[in-house]
């Protein structure tokens, strides 16, 4: 396929084993970065053409790196992203449930969080928190950030490795109990929060009656307050088992939560806890930040990158940015 798509090698990227042995062709550079053969691509309609000739291609090398950066490819705009979306042929799945501030801007193309740029957005696999979550997720740089405003990306299989090697009693704990997540919702969006999706985009409708109905599917509890409502999600799994790879992962948004999740409604400490209800170990929590941060890889965005995500093999974040800066998003199932 080196005729259409070229490897990219740039310094931030970690070359990890996928398979616990050392054997050379196990090893895995991630994310994979492919770039253009200027021969082969040269226009929208070429990638969206190589991209569907290529479909299997991709997909297993999607399957074995984790990510995909494609950069230097002729993609401009929201509709050419949404576009690329499309050709890859993933049904798109609805943002019901999910907590970040978000707008539908074309198509199944999405801003990503809106959450304020000086806010950091910590890691998590994307709807961790719901049972029905993206399996793969996109992102395209529409404009590139002045400075910072990366989306550092980070193998789960690794962390919980790391994790269960360091904190074995902690790990068994999560996979018996699990973790119920909470969270404080008002009626309308508030976009100076990172959490700050109103109960109404939420579960998109004014009917609190259709709003319970929709929370019930994903398995949620609500509380009705008197300018808002308590979502109640879980016990459930912190760690899944990734059939397609027979591994585990830590598979959750415990740490977003455990930072992030702050605003006037929301305190972080009290946003998950184990599935018992017991509080969770701070010192933990943040060793299990520290080891994120360790192992992620943070490329810096350039106009025109889309980055595609298997969501069941790779956490992400967003670090804080001087604007302008616009990534946009869009969900698959």
């Amino acid at each position: 396929m080196a005729e259409t798509f070229i490897d990219l090698h740039l310094p931030q990227q970690k070359l990890y084993n996928n398979n616990n042995n050392n054997k050379k062709q196990d090893a895995v550079l991630f994310p994979l970065i492919l770039s253009i053969n200027p021969g082969k691509i040269t226009t929208l309609s070429d990638f969206i053409d190589a991209i569907k000739s290529h479909k299997p291609w991709l997909e297993s090398r999607l399957h074995h790196a984790g990510a995909i950066l494609f950069r230097g490819f002729p993609v401009s705009s929201a509709p050419d992203f949404n576009d690329v979306v499309e050709a890859f042929g993933f049904e798109e799945l609805p943002y019901v449930g999910g907590a970040a501030p978000r707008s539908n801007v074309v198509g199944r193309v999405f801003t990503a969080n809106e959450s304020p740029p000086d806010q950091k957005i910590p890691f998590h696999h994307e709807m961790a928190q719901v049972p029905k979550f993206p399996s793969k997720l996109f992102f395209f740089c529409e404009v590139e950030p002045k400075t910072g405003g990366e989306t550092p990306i980070v193998l789960s299989h690794i962390i919980y490795e790391r994790m269960k090697e360091k904190h074995p009693e902690f790990v068994q704990q999560l996979e018996e109990h699990g973790l119920i997540y909470t969270r404080v919702l008002g009626e309308d969006d508030n976009p100076a929060s990172p959490i700050g999706r109103g109960w109404k985009s939420t579960f998109l409708t004014n009917d609190k009656s259709v709003a319970e109905e929709r929370a019930a599917k994903l398995g949620m509890k609500l509380e009705w307050l008197e300018d808002g409502v308590k979502t109640i999600m879980g016990p459930i799994p912190a760690v899944k088992f990734d059939e397609s790879r027979q591994r585990k992962v830590w598979f959750n948004s415990m740490v977003a939560a455990y930072t992030g999740w702050e605003d006037e409604r929301n305190d972080p400490r009290k946003a998950v806890t184990f599935g018992d209800g017991r509080p969770l170990p701070e010192d933990i929590v943040y060793d299990c930040l520290k080891i994120l941060e360790e192992e992620s890889v943070a490329i810096p965005w350039k106009k025109g990158d889309v980055l595609l995500i298997d969501n069941w093999a790779v956490l992400h974040s967003r670090r804080s940015f001087d604007p302008p800066r616009r990534v946009l998003a869009s969900l698959c199932k």
